[in-house]
C-alpha cells in the first residue's frame, strides 16, 4: 500500500470505463425517424426525456427503462395510434442495445490495473443488474476489482452504506466518474474525494453544476491523468 491517506478508489462504469451514452443517442435518432410523421425530433426528444424522468422511480436506470419510456412516448405523441410495427422496431432497438459489444474508453484498462496494484478498487455503478454484469464480463476488467457494487441510485446514503460494508472510512476513499450528479457530488457529501472525468456525451438527467472550490473535488481531462492526480494526493 502506498503512503498517504487514500486507500480505496471507486470507478463508475458507463461512460467512465466504457462507452454507453452514444448508443442511447443513436437509438434516439432511430426513434425520431420512426416517429417523424407525427412530430419533430426536438419535441420528441423533450417528451422522451420527461417520460424517463417520470419513470425513474418505476424502472430505474438502464436500457429496459429507456425502451419502455420510448414506447410510452410513442403512444403519447401519436395519441394512441402508433402502428404495431413501430412498437416492434422500438423493442428491437432496445434488444440491439442490450447486445452491443463493449468499447473501452482510452486508458481505462491500464489505469484500473495500475490502481489495483496499490489500492482497493471497486466498481460502483447503477442500472440493470443483468446488463451491467454482461458489460463487466465483456470488458475484461472484472478480475481487477476487489468488489462490484450495482445499485439502483447513487446517493450519499448508498455510498456510505457501500463504504461501511467494506470497512472503508469515506475520507480515505475516492470516486471517479463522468457524472457530477451521481459519481462526484454524493461522495463529496460524505467526505470522500470526487473526481470528475467529463465525457463528450452525458445524459441530461446527470447534469449538475460543478462543486468548484470544494477541497476534495478534482477534475481531469481523461482517465490517463488519474495516476498523476493520485500521486499528488499521496505526497
Amino acid at each position: 500500500m502506498v503512503t498517504g491517506m487514500l486507500t480505496t478508489i471507486g470507478f463508475d462504469a458507463d461512460d467512465t470505463l466504457w462507452q454507453n451514452e452514444q448508443f442511447f443517442r443513436l437509438t434516439q435518432d432511430r426513434f425520431a425517424d420512426l416517429l417523424s410523421a407525427y412530430t419533430d425530433a426536438e419535441t420528441l426528444h423533450a417528451s422522451l426525456l420527461e417520460a424517463e424522468r417520470r419513470n425513474l422511480g418505476h424502472y430505474g436506470f438502464g436500457i429496459k427503462g429507456f425502451m419502455l419510456s420510448m414506447i410510452e412516448t410513442a403512444i403519447e405523441v401519436t395519441e394512441g395510434t402508433v402502428p404495431g410495427h413501430v412498437i416492434a422496431e422500438l423493442i428491437a432497438a432496445g434488444q440491439d442495445m442490450l447486445q452491443h459489444p463493449i468499447e473501452l474508453l482510452p486508458h481505462a484498462a491500464e489505469v484500473v490495473a495500475a490502481c489495483a496494484r496499490d489500492y482497493t478498487v471497486l466498481l460502483i455503478t447503477k442500472g440493470d443488474l443483468l446488463d451491467q454484469e454482461r458489460k463487466l464480463a465483456q470488458s475484461g476488467l472484472g478480475d481487477l476489482f476487489d468488489g462490484v457494487e450495482i445499485v439502483s441510485h447513487k446517493t450519499p446514503e448508498s455510498y456510505a452504506a457501500i463504504f461501511k460494508r467494506r470497512a472503508v472510512t469515506p475520507k480515505t476513499a475516492m470516486m471517479v466518474g463522468n457524472s457530477l450528479r451521481s459519481d462526484v457530488i454524493p461522495p463529496l457529501k460524505i467526505g470522500a474525494y470526487g473526481v470528475f472525468v467529463p465525457h463528450d456525451l452525458t445524459w441530461a438527467l446527470e447534469h449538475e453544476e460543478p462543486p468548484d472550490g470544494h477541497a476534495r473535488y478534482r477534475r481531469i481531462g481523461d482517465l490517463g491523468e488519474l495516476p498523476g492526480l493520485i500521486a499528488d494526493l499521496s505526497i
